[in-house]
């Protein structure tokens, strides 16, 4: 069929002069004084950033990698679950989500997915759909009904926009028309594709019904968005910058070397000189820990080394200020083991919203919603909902911790027969034990168990035993005090002279 897909000459334009504008605003970038001082060219900072500067921080930083990965992880953890009734018979949508979800692995898909339009201005899913015959099929709209083949997650660099919609009478005018693919594909022999000598790559021109476009904070447009990377770019440079000097610092100032000075009234021939050499360089490379030496003085230099946290502790404050994850998080792992409660939950609640605001509404839903325009999934007969894993659910620990102190206090609870009269059972388990009203409604039934009441009784009697020993010890008491005390005579002895 015949290519409609190539750009029109007002779209080449229209993208050329973007590129310029963009140009002149990133050569504005660190101008100080009036243009005399240019902080990004002193500082060794770009001024115009590509996704291959992404991709390759993404890939050698440490903290830039965390900076993708963590927010992802913890967004999609647990099983992603479409209910559409509450009932304990599962429909007939529910089951032909679970089968097409574990069929298409789409849980694990939608992380990478969410990782390449993290590292970009966008990504794209690619669906394999079964009308697929030849390559030019790629460029028809895709009609129902349809089976979902694979779906595979592409980054910016790999799924290019090739045309826009300029028809400013359709409600997709400036949303891309069709996109040219780039497909890698690892050469015959499994060698490594960490080489473009070793991938062979073919090139599909799709359009648009065939994909989704994802995008994270756009601005002024729907199609693009910005990388995580690319505010947070120059903090990252500096953290390497630190790491990489204090290494050099600790390499050449933990141990500086000696310095050897001649006495003045020894001359020093060259065979001695060459014998001196021989010996250094046999201490600094070899296994000799001894020099001998006539002549000469040799004193050590002094160390100068300094430790490197507080210029770290700068720099990831920086980059824990625009991304919003907690900078002990940051530094610890994703789960916050080394962070306070307080950054766990602002942690927990960062990641809940994004969640709700882009997990959600811009990857799953659209998803949903696509397969069942298509036909791939059955239409529900009532709205579904996306059912995640509780963020504010208790570890084990804290479950444990926890089901303690609620021991102790039903225990003192119960111990005192005069609490039930001021706190009722209900009242004490909801509020004092937090319990919600299908655990109040146990603890209720338990409590008219027998075992429960024989429990309850026995405490009670060890009370009143208790009591009652208390009160003899005070009667004794007061009669030993009242008791009359006998008068003791002294005799005297006579002293014998």
């Amino acid at each position: 069929m015949e290519r409609k897909y190539l750009p029109k000459k007002q779209q080449i334009l229209n993208n050329l002069s973007e590129l310029v504008a963009r140009a002149s605003f990133a050569n504005k970038l660190g101008m100080s004084f009036e243009g005399k001082r240019d902080l990004y060219l002193t500082l060794g900072y770009k001024t115009s950033l590509s996704y291959e500067d992404f991709e390759l921080a993404y890939s050698r930083n440490a903290v830039a990698s965390a900076v993708i990965e963590r927010p992802v992880k913890v967004t999609w953890t647990g099983p992603l679950n479409l209910i559409e009734s509450t009932d304990k018979e599962e429909t007939e949508f529910e089951k032909a989500w679970k089968d097409l979800e574990k069929r298409l692995k789409l849980k694990s898909k939608f992380i990478r997915l969410d990782k390449l339009t993290g590292l970009g201005k966008y990504g794209v899913l690619l669906l394999g759909f079964d009308d697929i015959e030849t390559p030019d099929n790629w460029l028809e709209p895709v009609s129902a009904p349809r089976k979902l083949l694979y779906v595979k997650p592409l980054g910016q660099l790999s799924a290019r926009i090739a045309t826009y919609c300029s028809d400013s009478g359709d409600e997709r005018y400036g949303m891309p028309e069709t996109y040219d693919i780039t497909i890698k594909e690892p050469s015959i022999g499994g060698a490594s594709t960490s080489s473009s000598s070793t991938v062979a790559t073919s090139t599909l021109h799709v359009h648009y019904s065939r994909v989704l476009h994802i995008v994270e904070g756009a601005m002024e447009n729907d199609i693009e968005g910005t990388s995580r990377l690319q505010v947070v770019y120059n903090p990252l440079q500096d953290i390497e910058k630190v790491a990489g000097g204090s290494a050099e610092m600790y390499w050449k100032g933990a141990r500086p070397g000696y310095a050897s000075k001649v006495d003045k009234d020894f001359s020093l021939s060259p065979a001695d000189e060459a014998d001196m050499l021989e010996q250094y360089d046999e201490y600094e490379h070899g296994l000799r820990r001894f020099l001998t030496v006539r002549g000469m003085t040799i004193d050590p230099l002094d160390v100068q080394v300094s430790s490197p946290k507080d210029a770290m502790d700068a720099q990831f404050q920086l980059i824990s200020a625009q991304t919003g994850i907690p900078k002990r998080i940051l530094s610890g792992s994703e789960r916050g083991e080394l962070s306070s409660s307080q950054d766990a939950n602002e942690w927990k609640s960062f990641c809940k919203n994004r969640r709700d605001e882009f997990a959600e509404p811009e990857i799953v839903r659209p998803f949903v919603d696509k397969m069942i325009e298509l036909g791939v999934l059955p239409k529900p007969k009532q709205d579904y909902s996306i059912e995640w894993q509780d963020l504010y659910s208790q570890s084990e620990d804290e479950q444990v911790s926890i089901g303690a102190k609620r021991a102790t206090a039903l225990r003192d609870y119960f111990a005192n027969p005069q609490a039930s009269e001021v706190v009722v059972p209900r009242a004490f388990y909801s509020y004092f034990l937090g319990f919600n009203e299908e655990q109040v409604e146990l603890m209720m039934e338990m409590e008219g168990d027998e075992v429960l009441r024989s429990i309850r009784d026995q405490e009670e009697q060890e009370s009143i035993h208790a009591e009652a020993v208390q009160q003899a010890k005070t009667e004794l008491q007061q009669q030993q005090i009242q008791q009359p005390q006998p008068v003791r005579r002294l005799r005297s002895v006579p002293v014998q002279e």
